[in-house]
């Protein structure tokens, strides 16, 4: 596993289209394995420990393991010969399933063995990872700038790898450019690549990122107020700007640990003169929603 950089970093050569097709994480259209597949022993196998991909949740790792119980590894791993050591392989492609098939009890999986360096299994694992479904926005857009930073893809080749329009990387790419706390809803499925392309070039991204949520905006009217936030201000008129200007410390120190210990957007839109308000919790997803129902004690 000998990494023979020499200098500046070299993209794969003519074999990258193949290996990308091993590499993907759709189940292929002809369920029948590659003709060079094998099985190993799980335990055989290790993970890279240069996977650009850190995290893996539980709620992900469930239904994968599910899925496997009833239909096995579809998609082969992609793994590499680990030269010190006899029948060992390190996963260059499908930690995931590796993951998932220990905890369904699987003793063999179904592997593709290449001998490929250091260099060519990092550049292939980034790949498999922005070809994920499930990526956010901000994840995606790191690995693209990963790929264009290490292995000097422009964003026209790097479209033509993972199958994207050359407008969708850029894009992508763009959302990078955004502060922080705006990054974090992104990532946080609070708000769509939409709605942050909107605020790229507003002036202070992150106040009307809060605005947005607040207000519950769609991406077109999130497109307006970035355009003109005095305008929308006036037409959204003067009750919204004055609840706007009530939150004080108190409460958003309260939205914040709210936020902090449910792992939910937390917003609390409290009327100061009435001693009224209203708590509003916004999920990402169902799985979301779900956990909210069970806090709540209300079957979902």
């Amino acid at each position: 596993m000998a990494d023979d950089d020499g200098g500046k970093k070299k993209r794969l050569g003519r074999g990258l289209a193949a290996l990308i097709g091993e590499v993907g994480t759709e189940p292929p259209a002809d369920p029948r394995p590659p003709r060079d597949t094998r099985r190993v022993p799980i335990e055989f196998l290790t993970a890279n420990p240069r996977n650009p991909r850190k995290s893996f949740t539980e709620a992900d790792l469930d239904d994968l393991t599910s899925s496997i119980r009833e239909k096995g590894i579809v998609q082969p791993l992609l793994v590499r010969p680990v030269s010190s050591r006899e029948n060992a392989y390190e996963i260059i492609a499908g930690e995931r399933r590796w993951r998932a098939a220990q905890r369904a009890g699987l003793h063999v999986v179904p592997v593709v063995v290449r001998d490929v360096t250091d260099q060519e299994a990092l550049e292939l694992a980034i790949i498999e990872n922005v070809q994920r479904a499930d990526l956010n926005p901000i994840e995606e857009g790191l690995g693209y700038d990963q790929l264009v930073q290490e292995f000097s893809y422009s964003q026209s080749e790097l479209a033509k790898v993972i199958g994207k329009s050359r407008s969708h990387v850029a894009n992508t790419l763009r959302l990078l450019k955004l502060p922080n706390p705006v990054k974090d809803y992104l990532a946080e499925g609070l708000l769509t690549a939409g709605h942050a392309r909107a605020l790229i070039t507003a002036e202070d991204p992150a106040a009307l990122a809060e605005l947005i949520l607040e207000k519950g905006l769609n991406v077109r009217e999130a497109e307006r107020l970035a355009q003109d936030p005095d305008a929308f201000a006036k037409k959204a008129g003067p009750k919204g700007k004055a609840e706007k200007a009530e939150k004080d410390a108190d409460t958003r120190a309260l939205e914040k640990r709210l936020t902090d210990t449910l792992g939910l957007k937390i917003a609390i839109a409290h009327k100061q003169d009435k001693g009224t308000g209203e708590l509003k919790i916004r999920y990402a997803s169902l799985e979301q929603l779900d956990e909210i129902c069970r806090i709540l004690g209300v079957s979902s």
